[in-house]
């Protein structure tokens, strides 16, 4: 059976007043929030994650990055208790069967962790919306898809580079710059 790839991203840029008090682009807060926080331990941001028509829609603000385009990630366990954000594993799927490329331009992927970038204007904010199908909200898998809320839970990650969506393994988003935890 030919795998069906079902990925809709949108990377929108605007300026935030500080990462303090942010506010999500639906009427209503997203019903799970986790701050995103640098290696320093400090919050930058905020991704908020909603259960949405047979995925997950995911709103991600932060400030204080580095300018430019930023590779982000879902990844496969819900701790950012090291500076590094090692301790998240790799990628939601890259353990089992359910092993694929990395990349949402990959012919061989994309693997359920991957999402698109996210841009930081010069000031240092951004924001992403980002919804995918490769994912679910539940606690356990349901056919092919990963469930974000499993027993170790998972974490999304932002990365320092941007994400070529193509080359293995993280397409040369370099060193992880801030993780939130999703249980």
């Amino acid at each position: 059976m030919p795998r069906r790839l079902a990925l809709a991203a949108l990377a929108l840029v605007a300026p935030l007043a500080g990462a303090a008090g942010l506010a999500f682009a639906q009427t209503a807060a997203p019903p799970a929030t986790t701050p995103l926080k640098a290696a320093d331990g400090k919050t930058i941001g905020e991704a908020g994650f909603r259960a949405a028509n047979g995925g997950v829609l995911i709103d991600v603000k932060v400030s204080g990055l580095t300018p430019g385009w930023h590779g982000m990630h879902l990844h496969a366990v819900g701790d950012c208790s090291d500076a590094k954000f090692e301790k998240a594993g790799g990628h939601i799927n890259h353990a089992g069967d359910h092993k694929m490329a990395h990349g949402l331009l990959n012919p061989d992927g994309p693997d359920f962790g991957d999402l698109p970038n996210i841009y930081v204007a010069a000031d240092g904010t951004g924001q992403a919306q980002a919804f995918t199908t490769l994912v679910s909200w539940n606690t356990t898998a349901q056919g092919a898809h990963m469930g974000l809320k499993d027993a170790d839970g998972s974490a999304i990650v932002i990365h320092a580079a941007p994400d070529d969506q193509r080359s293995q393994p993280i397409g040369g988003a370099g060193d992880r710059v801030a993780c939130g935890v999703i249980k």
